[in-house]
């Protein structure tokens, strides 16, 4: 008799142990579905998704060095504390200083490293990653390192904008995307193509084609790199990274353009069948900058409900802000009027969202961690220093995630 409730104390000991570890990896590792659209909104395992997150372009970088790695969990930590579930950060570095692609095809894999680490803290921290292919500026390399590279193995390009056309260049590009999306992840065992830590893949950082403003190059690539992720990867959202600039499709929507055109096109881009959303960036103090607070403030508005609109009327798919904020440079910043920016953003994030609108969430720019103060560009936010700021987000961060119920 006594051993059989030794046995007995044994095995509940034993199942006991086994649900704390479920109930963990359940709290740890929340949402295990890869993230998909449903018409006009984001769903999760079925049910509707709403998010509120940040950028943080640094991520890998920081990750890749031991003496900085520690950085990126005490961010995710912090930004899960807030309620934000999603998160934006580059998954290239092109050549230069510690580059995760030495040069066309060969990879640093202390870097490849940074970004496995990246992933798996970012599921620890129940947080989705949008991961970025390229930039369109030259931070990180960018496409003049691709056109730099092409030019060193004898190519003739006759600019940056090459980039979009030359059929070496975007050989080049191709074969990034697939050592990234084939790439299995050293400390989860997962291919980054399997893991539904990742949100969506994002083709560049703010594509713009300026030599040519029929918008036609752009096109044309979106249209074949679109195809090609997808030929790899069918488990995740694509999107292209554009910043919402109007172009010749529907001529009459430039009115919302701030006075001018960068070949792109908001409307002919996202309607590209392989693209799942559509996003847009807002920097009223770079894109009418001389104008008066008023001026900028209504140029939020419209830019704002002008693309929710044609995602909802016109396009018929979700819609993300994936880059805002406000730079400590410009002329009559205070914390104030920071927090008073992004109450006024979030508000109209939020009312789209919970009258059924298209816009599922926002990603401001960007946050920070303690020791990279010298990294500033003057639209950091250190949750830690900024309590007001922090509290701001964090009130979005609840209301909007309650739509999910």
């Amino acid at each position: 008799m006594l051993r059989k409730r030794v046995l007995i104390s044994f095995f509940l000991a034993v199942l006991l142990v086994l649900c704390q570890e479920c109930c963990s990896e359940a709290r740890t590792y929340p949402g295990l579905g890869f993230v998909r659209t449903r018409g006009t909104h984001f769903v999760l395992n079925g049910r509707p998704l709403y998010f509120n997150g940040f950028n943080a372009y640094w991520l890998m970088d920081q990750a890749a060095d031991p003496s900085t790695r520690s950085m990126v969990p005490t961010t995710f930590e912090q930004a899960s504390k807030y309620g934000m579930n999603v998160a934006r950060t580059w998954a290239f570095s092109d050549a230069g200083y510690r580059p995760l692609q030495v040069s066309p095809g060969v990879y640093n894999e202390e870097m490849f490293k940074g970004l496995d680490f990246v992933l798996s803290e970012a599921k620890k921290h129940g947080v989705h990653l949008i991961l970025t292919f390229v930039n369109n500026w030259e931070g990180f390399g960018g496409k003049r390192q691709y056109v730099q590279w092409a030019r060193d193995q004898g190519q003739y390009v006759n600019n940056e904008d090459d980039f979009f056309s030359n059929s070496v260049i975007k050989g080049y590009y191709k074969n990034h995307i697939r050592a990234v999306l084939t790439r299995v992840n050293t400390i989860t065992g997962v291919a980054y193509k399997d893991d539904p830590t990742i949100f969506a893949w994002e083709l560049m950082n703010e594509p713009r084609c300026q030599s040519d403003l029929s918008g036609k190059p752009l096109q044309d690539w979106i249209e074949e790199m679109s195809a090609y992720v997808k030929s790899i990867d069918k488990n995740h959202l694509l999107e292209v990274g554009l910043e919402g600039f109007y172009g010749e499709s529907i001529s009459d929507r430039k009115q919302f353009n701030p006075g001018y055109q960068v070949g792109t096109d908001f409307i002919s881009n996202n309607r590209i069948a392989n693209v799942d959303f559509a996003t847009i960036h807002l920097y009223p103090d770079q894109w009418v900058s001389g104008s008066n607070e008023q001026a900028q403030a209504e140029f939020v508005e419209k830019w704002i409900k002008s693309h929710i609109e044609d995602s909802k009327s016109v396009l018929g798919k979700p819609i993300m802000l994936t880059e805002f904020g406000k730079s400590s440079r410009s002329g009559g910043y205070s914390v104030a009027a920071l927090d008073a920016y992004f109450g006024k953003i979030f508000d109209e994030i939020y009312s789209c969202a919970r009258s059924g609108g298209p816009c599922g969430g926002a990603l401001f720019w960007q946050v920070m961690a303690q020791g990279m103060e010298n990294w500033s560009d003057g639209y950091e936010v250190f949750l830690e220093k900024c309590p007001s700021t922090a509290g701001v987000i964090d009130r979005q961060s609840r209301r909007i995630s309650s739509l999910s119920n």
